[in-house]
């Protein structure tokens, strides 16, 4: 039942199944923070030989987005005409080795239906690492492909369902995941794992061809979570919990041309406000983009939130130019608005603060038009809409295709001499001076080479010395 879970961690080959990737065990002791930034893609199909023992990547490796596509494609060309799509919240290879009776303890695994289905399959494959934009957009991917929208079931609706071997469809099952707790934690990963079995048992049992798929949205952070359980200490009450997504990217030619990031996003008007940063990064179905561009001078990118509250459609537009300079004989980039619609107004403001090079991002802790956080953002008329981006990172222009879904270097709107590098420069000066003026003092210091002997005559000493 566990040869699963010793599957993923040291591999094994046999007729029709795919040598996985082994040593995975090892690439998570000597990598803590590999979680942190991949995700886990784990592919089985009732369909043999559709992949290959020399497919698995190379240990370490991390699987971009054309990569992966490259493994899916002989799953959706070749492959069984349903696809079931296991997505969970978050999750990690840390899932796997903490609560998959990997260390001997087989019976404590919470695993036994993804063991079992993935021993039965008749082809299988694990990618331990993942980049997490491409693991992200999985669904659109295989929406796309298989050329139906996807169909979000649970076990008691699948019952209901009456599947043809021969139609496209792609099921996804959507599955939770917490960090409150080990216990929580441990019994949440079981109770997902009986909800993969109760999905997969009917399909067995009709003889239905299938290939499945099992990932998440985001990474998990199951380590440190689980230290910060286990020692109880005082640290676990000042930690701060960061949720981490990855950015959103405008996809024009099938590759991002526009990318966008933020720590938080909060509109104002008047003393309405509301933080839509998890409809703009976390939302499922995603964010719509509809309007936004990418040319070769101008970039526009507009968010389009549909559902939120006090807000009937609420739009965010961010528009971007690029221009070259005959002085630093190089091209720039510069925001040259951003704008607010909603409930029938709207507002525009001049971002002219925001600017780097062409071939950089840009990056700032606040761009507001707040006074408080330095009004990055100069509204053209009175208004009273407001706007506050807290970490804000985007890049308009300068994807040359090594970049992918990654920003390039970030020029930071605050300069290297800040106020805080003068002070210390000025008092470190200071200090300097008063040191050097003391010892100039004490090297010219001029001590008498003469004494008088009381028991003698006077010295005499000329007026000429």
């Amino acid at each position: 039942m566990a040869e699963v879970l010793q599957l993923l961690l040291f591999g094994r080959g046999c007729r029709g199944r795919v040598l996985l990737l082994p040593f995975l065990l090892t690439l998570w002791m000597t990598h803590l923070g590999y979680c942190s930034d991949h995700i886990p893609v784990l592919m089985w199909s009732t369909e043999g030989s559709l992949w290959n023992p020399q497919d698995a990547p190379n240990e370490g490796e991390v699987v971009s987005g054309s990569k992966l596509i490259s493994y899916l494609n002989p799953a959706v060309t070749s492959g069984p005409k349903v696809i079931l799509l296991f997505l969970q919240e978050k999750m990690s290879i840390d899932d796997f080795t903490l609560y998959g009776g990997v260390y001997g303890n087989k019976q404590d695994s919470v695993f036994s239906n993804l063991e079992s289905a993935m021993e039965s399959a008749a082809s299988s494959l694990v990618l331990p690492a993942v980049d997490w934009y491409a693991s992200n957009s999985l669904s659109a991917y295989l929406q796309d492909k298989v050329g139906t929208s996807p169909l979000y079931v649970d076990p008691v609706s699948l019952h209901e369902l009456k599947l043809n071997e021969s139609i496209p469809s792609l099921l996804v099952v959507r599955l939770p995941y917490t960090s409150s707790g080990i216990l929580e934690l441990k019994d949440v990963l079981r109770s997902n794992d009986d909800i993969i079995g109760r999905v997969l048992n009917p399909l067995k049992s009709d003889g239905m061809p299938y290939t499945a798929l099992l990932t998440a949205l985001t990474p998990s952070r199951v380590m440190r979570d689980v230290a910060f359980a286990i020692q109880n200490t005082g640290r676990q009450l000042l930690q701060t919990s960061t949720t981490t997504y990855p950015p959103l990217a405008y996809n024009q030619t099938g590759k991002p041309c526009i990318l966008f990031w933020a720590a938080r996003i909060v509109v104002g008007f008047g003393n309405q406000h509301v933080d839509v940063t998890n409809e703009t990064f976390q939302q499922n179905p995603p964010l719509s983009l509809s309007g936004s561009s990418c040319e070769s001078n101008v970039s526009r990118l507009v968010l389009n939130y549909k559902a939120v509250k006090g807000f009937d459609d609420l739009k965010l537009t961010f528009v971007m130019s690029k221009s070259k300079y005959a002085v630093s004989n190089r091209e720039w980039f510069t925001m040259e608005r951003v704008e607010i619609s909603a409930n029938q107004t709207n507002a525009t403001f001049n971002a002219s603060d925001v600017y780097a090079p062409a071939t950089y991002s840009f990056h700032c802790q606040y761009v507001s038009n707040l006074p408080r956080y330095n009004s990055m953002l100069v509204p053209r008329f009175s208004t009273n809409w407001e706007l506050t981006i807290t970490d804000f990172q985007i890049q308009g222009f300068g994807f040359n295709g090594t970049n992918g879904t990654h920003f390039a270097y970030a020029s930071d709107c605050t300069g290297f001499f800040t106020p805080g590098i003068w002070m210390g420069l000025v008092t470190t000066l200071l200090f300097v001076f008063i040191l050097t003026y003391g010892l100039h003092m004490i090297m010219n210091l001029k001590t008498m080479d003469r004494f008088d002997d009381p028991k003698g005559p006077t010295i005499s000493v000329p007026q000429t010395e």
